[in-house]
């Protein structure tokens, strides 16, 4: 009897220190700019994923989709702002195409060249839109394959039958598919995402606009599977699916992270767009400028 009720009382504590041990291993960022909490009663969370190469070797099962296209360090290839209120959730793509303007230099630019000079400066970017950042998370897209693996896959519903020759998807049926790791990155990474509609094979002519949708729809599922776990042992292996590929600020301690995991379980994040206009510079560059109606979907993530 006595050995039933230590194993009561002991095993919550050893989960909450291996889940504490797992949280303490994710590498943190000092990002010094994130808004203050002022009278805003939401809190947003700047998502950003990454495509560093960093760790990836040929042998991996993911490295087709990255080590083909022969670019070296990081860049952002996600951007989104998960905006939490009362029970209700958004989640908002902001397209990597976005011309603003360079905290750190001055000078126009996509929006994910910002990234270049730090995360700081990114999340600067993103408030200089007017869209106040409480917490960042990061990680790069093999850990995210990682993580897909770790909750037993993602389901995503296509439209039609899809394919991209250079990220290696193919969906050879419509409807509900249940994607493990593997071919959940070459889904979020497609570029050249191509539908088989009416017998014949068309590229997605929206560009970053439908990257970044397909995105969401990404990370909507994926955060469907994790906050649908009831698994406790199963959640544990969460953070070690991470490992070294995700990066949060360091003001996101481990109960934050619990409470954050709570309050996401049961939360279907309304997808929310910005509105924007494609256009090409004089340079040449294809971008994409906030059109005016933009400024209701900022000052709700303001509230």
């Amino acid at each position: 009897m006595a050995v039933a009720v230590a194993l009561v009382v002991l095993l919550p504590v050893m989960v909450f220190a291996f889940g504490w041990w797992q949280y303490s291993r994710i590498p943190k960022v000092d990002v010094a700019t994130l808004s203050p909490r002022g009278g805003r009663k939401g809190t947003n969370y700047l998502v950003v994923g990454t495509d560093s190469r960093e760790g990836i070797s040929a042998s991996d099962p993911n490295a087709g989709a990255f080590l083909s296209e022969g670019v070296s360090g990081a860049r952002t290839d996600t951007i989104m702002v998960l905006h939490l209120e009362g029970s209700g959730a958004q989640l908002v793509s902001v397209p990597r195409d976005l011309w603003v303007t360079d905290p750190a230099t001055g000078q126009k630019g996509r929006i994910n060249s910002t990234f270049a000079a730090g995360p700081a400066n990114l999340v600067t970017a993103v408030e200089q839109l007017g869209i106040p950042v409480d917490h960042y998370l990061e990680i790069n897209f093999v850990s995210f394959a990682e993580l897909v693996d770790a909750v037993g896959g993602i389901t995503i519903d296509f439209p039609h039958p899809a394919k991209d020759d250079h990220s290696g998807l193919y969906v050879d049926q419509a409807g509900r598919n249940h994607l493990d790791g593997s071919q959940a990155l070459a889904y979020v990474r497609s570029r050249y995402y191509t539908e088989l509609i009416d017998g014949r094979w068309v590229t997605d002519p929206t560009a970053d606009i439908g990257r970044t949708e397909r995105q969401r729809a990404f990370l909507t599922a994926l955060m469907d599977e994790i906050g649908g776990e009831r698994n406790p042992i199963a959640l544990l292996r969460v953070p070690g699916a991470l490992g070294s590929g995700m990066k949060v600020d360091t003001t996101l301690g481990y109960l934050d992270a619990l409470r954050f995991g709570w309050r996401m379980k049961g939360i279907d994040p309304q997808p929310v767009s910005l509105p924007v206009t494609p256009r090409t510079t004089t340079g040449g560059a294809a971008v994409l400028d906030l059109q005016p109606t933009a400024a209701g979907v900022i000052a709700g993530l303001a509230a």
